[in-house]
Order: C-alpha cells, then structure tokens, then sequence
C-alpha cells in the first residue's frame, strides 16, 4: 500500500510489502488468548463464585502492573523498529536509479519512488516488474532474457540496451528526444529468516552520460584526424619498442595499411634500416626524467625501399631506470624544397653513407674525446657508449684494453702531426677479453677550423680470432693426429710380432717351464702397450669401431651399477633418462669407455664427495642451434651430459683439455690421453663433444651423438649370407670384421695361403702360426710380389692374407687386381687402422675379412678358417 510522504527525510517508497516476520502470527495469537480467557473467566465465575475472580484478577493486575514495570525499563519491547532498516531505507529510497524487488513468484515486494517515476506508475497497482515492463520490447528483450536466465542459475548480470523512446514518455533528452539509453542490472538475495530467495532489479537512464561519451568520441576523432593529416609523421611505442600508436602520413610513407594494422603487432626494429637502431636506443633518459634526441637514418618501407628521415624523438624512464614509452616525430627529408635544397640533399646523402658503412667510425678531438659517432659504432660499443657519454665527451681509450691504450694515444699523435701510415690496433674491450677489436687512426685531411683531431674506424674481430684459433687448434691436433696414427701403425707391427713371437714361445714351454713366467710377462706388456695404441689410434680416429642401433637407456641402465663402483660411496650418482629417445648408432664397447672415463675424471674432481648426473635427452635441429658452439652443425642429436659439482677446470686449462698427453695429474699418474681418446671416439662416430666449466662450481660434459635414420634399401634375400663379409647391412661399403671367438677348437687346415706384409718379423710370425696350423703357406713383401707369386701358382691360391699399408701396391689395390684374375677369391685384410679408412676405395661388391692389428697367432688362425668356411 503507498505511504505518505515525508520529505523532511527521504521519498517514501512506492511499495513495501517487507512486513516485520512474525508481527501478523502474533496478533492473531494475542487475540486468541483474550478470547479464551473471557471464556475461562465466564467458565470458572459460574463454578467457583466471585471470591476466585477476585483473587484470579489480583493476579492478572499484578503481573500486568510487573510488565509495564519491564516495558519501562526497556526490559521488555513490542517490536521493536530497527535503525539499521530505517538507515537502509533511507539509503534505498534516496536513490536516483529505480530500484524494484520481487519473490521467485515475480511479485513485487518493493520499488522505491525513483523506479515508479522511471516507469511512469502513479500508484502502488500500476507498479510493474522489469520483465514485465520490457521483455516485449525487441531492443530490450534480449538482455531481459539473459538476466532472468541467469537468476534462474542464481547468477548476477547487467546489460545495456537503446529505447526509440523513454520507457516514461515525455522524459526525452535535449540532445534526443526520442532516444534513451537504460543500463539494467540484477542480482538475487536472501533475506533472515525466509527460505526463498528474492530478486533485486535496478533500472538507470545513461542517457546523459552517452550523451558525453560521444560527445567526448567525436573531440578524440577530430584530433586524430587533426594527428593523421599532419604534414610530419607521428608515432608511438611502448616500453618494449613495440609500435602502439602510426599516424596516417607516416604510414602512408612506409607503405603500412591503417586497416589491418593492429597496435603492438610490430616494433620499431622492424622499419629501421641498419644499425640504426643503436642511435634509437643511445637516448638513455635518467631514471624519472624525459630525454629528446634528433636523430638522422634510412627507414625501411613495406617494399624494401629506404627512406631518409629525421627523427624528433622524446624518451622516458621509470624511476627504476627501466626505458619507458616513446613518442617520435618524423621528418621525411625527401619532402620539402627550398634555397637550401642542395644543402639538404647533401646532408641526406651524407647521413646515409655514414651510418650505413659497416665499418663503426667515430671522429675524436685531439685529447681523443669522442665528438661523434655513426651507428654501427653505438651498435659496437653500445653498453659502454651512450648519448648521455657522447654529450659528456667521454674518451674513446674508455672502450680499450688498458695495456693498449699507450698505443692508441701514439697513434692517435701521429694523427694530430698529419702523419699519414699509422699501424692498426688489435685491442680488447675492457674487461671481456672475448670482444677483439682492430682500430684504424687516420689523420684528418682539412685541420684548418676542423673540430676533429682524428678519424678513428673500429671493426669487431672477434669472429675472426676465434677462427684463427680454431684453425690453429685443428691444425695442431690434426699434426698430433697424423703423428700419432703413424707411431701407432709402425708400433703396431712391433707388437703384432712381438705377441705372436711370444705365442710360439709359450707354444713349446710348459707352465712348469723356468721361462713361462717371463714369456707371460712379455705378452701381457705387450698387450697394455696394444692398449695404448688404441687410445692413439682413437685420438686419430683411425681405430676399429663396431657401430650398431642402439638406445643409450638400456646403454647407461647396464652401466649404472658399474659406474655406482667406481665413484664410491662418498659421490652420489643420479641417471636421468629423457623420454623417447631417439637411437644412435655407435660402438657399445667405445661409448661405454667414454662414460666410464668421464666419470672417473669426475670422480677425482671431487676428492670430499658430491654429485654426478648423467643425463640424456633428444635435441632437434632448432634447438641445436640455441647452443654457444662454433662446431657444432644444426641437425638432430641425441644429447648425453655428464655433470659434476667438483672443483671445476680453469679457463687456461680447460683449452687444452682434449690435446694428448696433456694431463694435469702428477708424473706416474696419468698418461694424458684419456679424454683425447674420447674426443676421438666421439668424432669418429660423427658426434660432437664440448665442456664447460666454472671453477668451484663444477664441469659439465656435452656429447652431441646424430639421430641414427634408418635407410630402407631394397636387397635380394640371397644376399643376407654375404652380409657377415661385406658388411653392408646398412649400405655402406665397410667391411664387417669376423668375429673372433674362443668356441672355435679345430683352427687346422689344407688350404693355400698367400701372406703378404712388407714387415718382416710379422710375416715370418704368420707364416710359422699358419704353417703349424697344417696350412701351406707363401709370402711376399709387397702386392707387386703377390701378383707375380699368383701367376707362378697359376692362382691356385685358395686364401689370400694381405696388410693394407705397404709400399709398391697397397692391400686395397692388390686386391683389385686379384679380383681381375679370380673374382671369386677369399680375401683378409690386415691393418693397425679402422677398416672405413680404406674400404671406401674398393669396390661396393667387394667381400673381405679384416683382423686389427696386434693381434696373437689364435686370431690370425681363426679369422684364416672362418673367412675359409664362410
């Protein structure tokens, strides 16, 4: 029901249903207790007489007199108003936007006087509910919709909608009379004390402030167009250099389409030709403060083209020093023709040559304080070389080496006497002895009136000292290598007779014999200088590697509980495996040698105890070439770490890591070659190896092993028996060794046997092995000897034993020749190097054995009767 109003308050609202809970039960209650008591007083007069009512209304009297006592005091109160509500109500019916609350039931419970003056009700009946009042609307229907479906989910919303005209009318605006805008809002709530949640709608005209908004919308149009049409280009960046902001000339000037151009969706780096973005980030403000800058380069267009400007360029930084955002004007200095057309074109033509020469120039005064500079030059020098140091004159000997800074100042001298052959500078940047540097002092041609003493012209170097040093390096290990494969192949021939000469020993002594034990002894000494020999020989990578498919889990998963042995108890030994490795096709035995060697030398960098980790995971192409390493080629790699937190390596030391014989560990200890024997190995199987180390903290090892991608090349099933001799399981034309193994007992024979090898000791050794062994047997010294000894025999030669390395005719061509006279004849090669070094020059049908050097009269035998029986 309405209310009066009360305006010394607030307007009283047009509804409120919102009775206080429980007034209504407990008048209805009272009422019933008045009634039965006037029938219990009728009831008990009649029974008991006026003497009882007396005493009963005594009592009554009493306790009514005690209530109004309470009441009084304020012990006692009949419901009693709620200043809170009174404060809410306040604050509700004071409201300027309509606000009406309704049950799940959609009645209404409450609307306030600014919600009935919104919709034009004039009294309580004529109150309608939002969705009543708008849902029939088609510009309002839609957000009605959604918002009683959202209550329905017990969710809140707002929305906004356009009215052809006032919901009230006769409300219309000045600025449109007929257009009204409304913003709706509703959330549901619950009261104390009831269970069913109510629904609270509040309904404002924006009208007004859309009004504004577009009144504000239009000024912003009128300077952005003011801003596009502007005779100078314009633009904005954020602290990132990421173009948030292109007026529409420079736009024009570069080729950008407005239309598709999305702000921060380009950087500033993108249009700036050359270096010139060195001059761009030279404008280093102070923290807090704003810095301008005229700056004169090339912009690159969308075509490609360079365009000269002049940039107008303001800065700012944050109070941290952190550079802020960027507002540039830009001159087109293409634009504009006038009485100093021609000074301007030679400006221009100037500006660009001098910051587009690769070459960082910068001109000096003759105390060799720097006046100015080009862009690559800020690009060179750019931490140490800023427009705050060129406005300061700082001195150019600030970005060189201190021990060559007597030689710039000579130099520099030379300049300021017109002297015109002055030597070049190789120098460092201070304090990164990494940076190489070669500067170049001319002398200025003009002195009269000139403010520069000298030109000073700087090129980085670096690429090219790291090359040299490269080139020296791989020089000097590929000598090493040549020398080391050459001792190796003669000491080679050495051992080979001395094993098998100490075999024909032992053949007649018994183990009872006197000498045995020194016979034994000669052969094992034998045998550990072998063991040598193979570590030179994989430093040269020329030794006999055994590549298969293999996956380096179960490789490092077999090795676990070895390498757990050899670091101790006092390391801690952690193995990661990466998912999905990719296999690799290496020798087992060599690999399983590099890690085992990796982790001793891990061990003894750290005496006290620590942490090893082996790690393994795959590396594509792509992140292939993230990595820091000059040598390492960009391609698929399976990645093998091994890391220590020992005492580290020394930079000086870690230089020389992988040169033999180089050892760090006392006269006794060490033979040098441990990790030139990995390095080898590795590279031999087309790898790469690299380490880095920080003194104190610990070395890591990198081994880059290549993806192994199996080739699918179609062969005739009559072809799998010829595989264990010609070694082509994979197509390629290395020869697969016979295996050599103990189970063979009968090692005799008839056959024919024609030895070549140009060393005497070890040919008389085989023929004596061969001879025993039932065998006949003739030698020649050279391949030329071996043909004639064939032609004499009339190729009854059932097996031919030849060396590869010999002089007249090597093994290889011998064996052409043969093949010639007799395709089909047996044949087994014998050499101190790998078999892919010469192997690539027979024939791809070629079928061979091979036997490495040293090797003992039981070997020669055995590989003899299997490529016989093969």
């Amino acid at each position: 029901m309405a209310k009066e109003v009360r305006g010394d308050f607030y307007p009283v609202p047009m509804v409120d249903q919102n009775m206080r809970p429980g007034t209504v039960a407990r008048l209805i209650i009272f009422i019933l207790v008045l009634i039965i008591s006037a029938v219990l007083f009728g009831l008990f007069r009649e029974r008991f007489g006026d003497p009882f009512l007396l005493g009963m209304l005594g009592v009554l009297a009493m306790i009514g007199v005690g209530f109004l006592f309470a009441t009084a005091m304020g012990f006692v109160q009949i419901a009693p108003r709620s200043t809170g509500d009174e404060l809410s109500k306040a604050f509700v019916d004071s409201m300027a936007q309509g606000l009406v609350v309704t049950d799940v039931k959609n009645r209404i419970i409450y609307a306030n006087r600014a919600y009935a003056d919104m919709t034009g009700a004039t009294s309580a009946a004529d109150v309608r509910t939002v969705e009543g009042l708008l849902s029939d609307m088609p510009e309002a229907s839609p957000v009605i919709h959604r918002l009683v479906s959202g209550l329905r989910d017990g969710q809140q919303g707002d929305g906004e909608f356009r009215l052809g005209q006032a919901i009230r009318p006769g409300s219309g605006s000045a600025a449109d009379p007929g257009a009204h805008w409304y913003r709706v809002q509703a959330r549901s709530f619950r009261m104390p004390g009831q269970r069913q949640p109510l629904n609270a709608w509040k309904l404002a005209d924006i009208s007004r402030e859309r009004e504004e908004q577009e009144r504000f919308f239009l000024d912003l149009q009128k300077a952005i167009d003011h801003l596009d049409n502007a005779p100078a280009g314009f633009f904005s960046t954020d602290q990132e250099g990421r173009v948030t902001y292109i007026n529409a000339t420079l736009a024009g000037w570069l080729g950008i389409d407005l239309a598709s151009f999305t702000p921060g969706s380009v950087s500033l780096s993108d249009f700036v030709a050359g270096d010139g973005m060195a001059l761009v980030n030279s404008v280093r403000p102070e923290p807090g403060k704003v810095r301008n800058a005229v700056i004169n380069f090339d912009l690159t267009t969308m075509k490609g083209e360079a365009l000269p400007v002049r940039f107008l360029h303001r800065v700012t930084a944050t109070k941290d020093g952190h550079v802020g955002p960027a507002r540039t004007i830009v001159l087109n200095l293409n634009e504009g023709e006038d009485a100093s057309a021609d000074l301007r074109a030679s400006e221009v033509r100037f500006t660009r040559f001098f910051n587009s020469t690769p070459m960082a120039i910068a001109g000096v005064d003759k105390e060799g304080r720097i006046l100015r500079t080009n862009a690559p030059f800020l690009s060179l020098f750019g931490s140490e070389v800023d427009r705050d140091a060129l406005d300061r004159r700082v001195r150019l000997d600030t970005v060189i080496c201190e021990r060559d800074r007597p030689a710039f100042a000579a130099a520099l001298e030379k300049a300021r006497q017109r002297q015109a052959d002055i030597a070049p500078i190789d120098t460092m940047l201070p304090g990164n002895e990494e940076r190489h540097i070669r500067f170049y002092v001319n002398a200025v041609a003009d002195g009269d009136g000139a403010e520069e003493a000298a030109i000073v012209y700087a090129v980085d170097t670096t690429e090219q000292k790291a090359l040299e040093a490269q080139m020296a390096q791989s020089q000097k290990m590929q000598a090493v290598g040549q020398l080391a494969g050459g001792i190796a192949h003669d000491f080679n021939n050495v051992l080979t007779a001395i094993i098998m000469a100490s075999d024909l020993l032992l053949t007649n002594h018994r183990p009872s014999d006197s000498s045995f034990p020194d016979i034994m002894n000669i052969k094992q000494n034998a045998n550990r200088a072998a063991s040598l020999v193979r570590q030179l020989l994989a430093f040269s990578r020329k030794q006999t590697l055994r590549p298969e498919v293999l996956t380096l889990t179960d490789v490092l998963a077999d090795l676990r509980m070895l390498l757990a042995r050899l670091i101790g108890n006092d390391i801690k030994l952690q193995i990661d495996h990466g998912r999905d490795l990719w296999p690799v096709k290496v020798d087992i035995g060599q690999l399983e040698q590099v890690i085992v060697n990796l982790a001793v030398n891990a061990r003894d960098a750290m005496p006290e105890g620590g942490a090893l980790t082996v790690r393994t995971r795959n590396v594509t192409e792509d992140e292939a070439k993230a990595f820091q390493y000059r040598e390492l080629e960009a391609s698929d790699y399976v990645l093998v770490e091994i890391e220590d937190n020992g005492s580290g390596i020394p930079p000086d030391i870690l230089k020389k890591i992988f040169e033999p014989f180089f050892t760090t560990k006392d006269v006794g200890k060490g033979t040098g070659l441990g990790l030139s024997m990995v390095y080898g190995i590795i590279k031999q199987t087309g790898g790469f190896i690299f380490c880095d180390s920080e003194v104190g903290k610990g070395t890591v090892f990198r081994i880059f092993l290549p993806r192994y991608m199996p080739e699918i090349v179609a062969q005739p099933a009559a072809d799998t028996e010829q595989k264990i001799l010609t070694g082509d399981a994979d197509s390629q034309k290395i020869a697969a060794p016979v295996k050599v193994v103990d189970t063979v007992k009968d090692l005799s024979g008839s056959a024919t046997v024609l030895l070549v090898e140009d060393e005497d000791a070890v040919r008389m050794g085989g023929v004596r092995a061969l001879t025993s062994r039932g065998y006949t047997v003739h030698e020649a010294s050279s391949g030329v000897e071996a043909l004639e000894l064939f032609a004499e025999l009339d190729g009854k030669v059932d097996i031919v034993v030849s060396d590869v390395v010999m002089p007249e005719m090597d093994g290889p061509t011998l064996l052409g020749e043969l093949r010639k006279r007799q395709p089909d004849i047996k044949f087994v090669f014998v050499s101190g190097y790998a078999e892919d070094a010469f192997a690539k020059n027979l024939p791809e049908d070629a079928q061979f054995g091979f036997l490495p050097k040293p090797f003992s009269l039981k070997q020669l035998a055995t590989v003899v009767k299997e490529v016989l029986e093969a």
